[in-house]
């Protein structure tokens, strides 16, 4: 983050309002949403992090006792979600690699949530951190081993090539609890190449770097093994643009 970036920001927030009120809680403006046209309605914005708050407290047993990590936290969809669920929580870590959304995160929700903290990684990837310091590959999250009763990544995978996915599902395996589990979305399908980018004919036009990352079924297993973990439920094209949702365990 440089320091003219960092001014430019600030000098946004006099003239333009960063936040929202609906239903209770703290949103972004829509021009700091992630996820395209899915999430520019407020009640769309919530209702998904609470939908997906809802979806870890069934199938990762998360409770106001878990500690979790979300990888591509965003502009806080999930925290605001647990938020509007649960109340409260033990541990909420959030990650990204873009310094405008862990401001914003830290400013906005940490203030009246201090167990919700956020952290900027300076990661590479083309798509959203080109100038990134760290190839992913050689990267560790700044968190000790067995931290984590429940990780989640929505989005992250379907804009990331094997060797990344590889590198932070044995990230994962280091950060889980014996009893933890991973919940996250990618485009996985059987019957295609092992890996292909932006594959044509598939769902929609995809454009640009990365956009969609496609792993067949049985290459995206392999990788969640080597890295000693397991898939043990998914479903198929459930989530947005198509993803599939899984959940990973020891």
């Amino acid at each position: 983050m440089t320091i003219l970036g960092t001014i430019k920001r600030r000098l946004r927030t006099f003239f333009v309002s960063e936040t929202v009120l609906h239903r209770g809680q703290t949103l972004p403006s829509r021009n700091l949403r992630f996820g395209g046209v899915h999430f520019q309605d407020n009640e769309a914005f919530l209702s998904a992090g609470e939908r997906d708050a809802r979806r870890l407290i069934e199938w990762c047993n998360l409770t106001e006792k878990s500690a979790i990590m979300d990888v591509g936290c965003g502009t806080g969809r999930l925290a605001i979600g647990i938020m509007s669920v649960l109340k409260t929580i033990r541990r909420y870590e959030g990650v990204d690699v873009s310094p405008t959304a862990v401001e914003w995160c830290t400013r906005h929700l940490t203030p009246a949530h201090p167990a919700f903290r956020f952290t900027l990684i300076n990661v590479q990837n083309e798509r959203y951190n080109p100038a990134g310091g760290a190839r992913a590959t050689d990267f560790r999250l700044p968190f000790d081993d067995g931290s984590f009763d429940v990780i989640q990544l929505y989005s992250v995978f379907s804009h990331m090539r094997s060797p990344d996915v590889r590198s932070y599902l044995r990230e994962f395996a280091r950060l889980l609890t014996p009893q933890g589990s991973v919940f996250l979305t990618a485009f996985t399908e059987e019957g295609v190449a092992d890996e292909e980018e932006n594959p044509q004919n598939y769902i929609m036009e995809w454009k640009g770097a990365l956009h969609c990352v496609r792993f067949s079924d049985k290459f995206f297993r392999q990788m969640v093994e080597e890295a000693g973990l397991k898939i043990a439920r998914t479903t198929h094209q459930s989530d947005t643009d198509g993803q599939s949702a899984l959940l990973l365990t020891r």
